[in-house]
């Protein structure tokens, strides 16, 4: 159980972190003409972190407590786990200060084609699925690792789309 409880904590803080790191992005993109889009999308993303949380949480009370079921702890997810840690650094690192969790477009500077974004054009929504499926896979649970990436790949539908449009106005104005 300590293993579960120490992870979230992690996690939480990790996101925490994260989320200062984009404001203070956001502010620097802004004071020189960063232009956001998507805000009215944005605010399901939050509620789809927290409620991943809440949920995992809910799944791993009812099993550990209410049924009285041992819960597992595998190691392999895990490391797909610490492996996934390892290209969210490298993707916030290789943006700097345009990595952000809003769309915010800075008019006319050029896209970033380094580090992982030389390979893929979003590779960090490719870890945010993996870290919503490995994440209660640790644990065996299974309800969560199934709905919130399912969820997440909803939620893209809409994001990328709208990036990409963000994108390639934002790179056109030259």
């Amino acid at each position: 159980m300590i293993y579960f409880y120490g992870l979230v904590c992690f996690i939480i803080m990790q996101r925490l972190i994260e989320l200062y790191i984009a404001h203070k992005n956001e502010h620097w993109m802004k004071a020189r003409g960063g232009i956001e889009v998507g805000r009215e999308h944005y605010k399901w993303f939050v509620w789809l972190h927290i409620a991943f949380f809440v949920f995992m949480l809910l799944e791993f009370h009812y099993h550990a407590f209410v049924k009285q079921k041992a819960i597992p702890f595998y190691f392999l997810f895990f490391i797909l786990f610490v492996i996934a840690q390892a290209g969210r650094i490298w993707c916030i690192h290789s943006l700097g200060k345009f990595w952000n969790t809003k769309i915010i477009v800075l008019p006319k500077v050029a896209l970033i084609k380094k580090g992982p974004y030389k390979y893929m054009k979003h590779p960090n929504y490719v870890i945010v699925f993996i870290e919503l499926l490995v994440i209660p896979l640790m644990f065996g649970l299974y309800l969560t690792a199934y709905i919130f990436p399912f969820l997440h790949l909803l939620l893209l539908t809409v994001r990328i789309p709208m990036e990409e449009e963000a994108l390639d106005r934002s790179t056109s104005m030259k």
